[in-house]
């Protein structure tokens, strides 16, 4: 499989494209990561990995979508997003999530991507502003990896994203960046109307035929005005999900992102052990996307370095978080959110400013924190990448208290497993 997966990515991509990748997102990646690890040992704090979110317009009206997408355009403009990169490129930074709304709305977008050559860039897509224009100036600059979105078959998918001819759409722009040979992803949020299309080899197989070379498969999250909590996946599906996933690492040739568990299927959320925070598009510094509430900004006065490093409200975020659960707080404890934003006076970071209410109406479930059904990696190298570059950084060592956690779905509870903890 590691073979095939070698020929792949030597015969199917751009030379050059592959060379950069290598280069700023594994050696100069891992580099960054052993920064943080050091940063950490001093006491020190500045995320390896930050989400941007450019803009928060979009074309499409997606099921569950927590940005305000019809609200008055803003985004971050070149000068702004540019500072903010380079802050963190001081840091040791060279790996960037790019996120909306929709990314490709904001017109100085591949701008951002020629001022920062020496970084690369995931761009979080539709994929329906990839035209073959845009595509060949992607493949130019070298820097950028569209992660586009597909969220099921042709019916499915417009019914989810709330257009027709959505998926259409999307293909016509996954084919143009496969055309010109980009580094190519695909990415779902599994839902209750997707999970049967799109989570099995039939669909691995086709992204493999078709030469998308990752996927990451997540699980949908209830959040936002319209959270539809009726298409969150249940206990045992979550469990299908994380099974398919380190199974189809073991065996297809296809990388495959997971963000919510180590080397030996233990959970945890990159937000708090502070593998990364996220950047609004008004320029607020949030824990994550999905929750909306912040207290810094990446306008204040000071480095961006001083932000992280003396941020109360992100730094008990990290901590409460940690000692209550693994999983994710929004789905499970988001009393705790409520609680952090009262005691800090953190702000809405949204246009809608209803952020508090959705929040004291989440209903509290599961999320990827399962005690007692962790599926370990079977590929050794996703174990050994996992084991040096992705894991809880021993944030769950110093912080968790199992006495503290409270199982939000305990009749999903499989029979010998570990107790429920009040």
């Amino acid at each position: 499989m590691y073979l095939r997966m070698a020929k792949r990515l030597l015969t199917e991509t751009d030379k050059r494209l592959l060379w950069k990748a290598a280069w700023t997102l594994g050696v100069k990646g891992l580099r960054s990561v052993h920064q943080h690890k050091r940063r950490l040992k001093r006491g020190e704090f500045f995320p390896p990995f930050l989400y941007l979110s450019v803009i928060n317009s979009c074309n499409l009206r997606c099921q569950g979508c927590w940005v305000d997408v019809a609200s008055k355009q803003h985004r971050i403009e070149v000068e702004a997003a540019n500072r903010t990169i380079a802050e963190a490129k001081a840091m040791g930074n060279s790996f960037f999530g790019i996120l909306g709304g929709e990314p490709f709305m904001h017109r100085d977008l591949l701008k951002i991507f020629a001022a920062n050559r020496d970084v690369y860039f995931q761009v979080f897509t539709n994929g329906h502003f990839i035209t073959d224009d845009v595509a060949a100036e992607l493949r130019r600059l070298g820097n950028v990896t569209p992660l586009i979105s597909v969220e099921g078959t042709e019916i499915i998918s417009d019914q989810r994203r709330g257009r027709d001819g959505v998926y259409n759409a999307t293909m016509q722009g996954l084919e143009a960046a496969l055309r010109h040979k980009l580094m190519v992803g695909v990415c779902t949020s599994v839902c209750q109307t997707n999970i049967d299309d799109l989570v099995n080899d039939a669909w691995v197989e086709r992204l493999i035929e078709m030469g998308v070379m990752y996927c990451w498969f997540h699980i949908y999250r209830p959040v936002g005005p319209e959270p539809n909590p009726a298409l969150a996946l249940s206990s045992a599906q979550q469990r299908r999900v994380r099974q398919f996933v380190v199974d189809t690492r073991a065996t297809k040739p296809i990388i495959v992102i997971d963000a919510y568990h180590d080397d030996a299927g233990n959970a945890l959320c990159p937000a708090a052990t502070g593998f990364t925070h996220h950047v609004g598009p008004w320029g607020d510094i949030e824990p994550c996307p999905v929750i909306q509430l912040a207290t810094d900004s990446i306008h204040d006065s000071r480095p961006l370095a001083e932000t992280f490093n003396q941020s109360v409200f992100l730094k008990e975020f990290r901590e409460l978080t940690a000692q209550h659960t693994r999983g994710c707080v929004i789905m499970e404890r988001p009393d705790l959110l409520l609680e952090l934003a009262e005691k800090h006076g953190a702000r809405d970071t949204t246009a809608r400013k209803a952020v508090i209410d959705e929040l004291r109406a989440v209903t509290p479930r599961r999320s990827q924190y399962q005690p007692g059904d962790e599926i370990p990696e079977r590929s050794l190298v996703y174990r050994w990448a996992k084991k040096y570059a992705f894991n809880d950084f021993g944030t769950y060592g110093r912080h968790f208290d199992a006495s503290r956690y409270r199982d939000p779905d305990p009749q999903s509870k499989p029979e010998g497993k570990l107790p429920i903890l009040q």
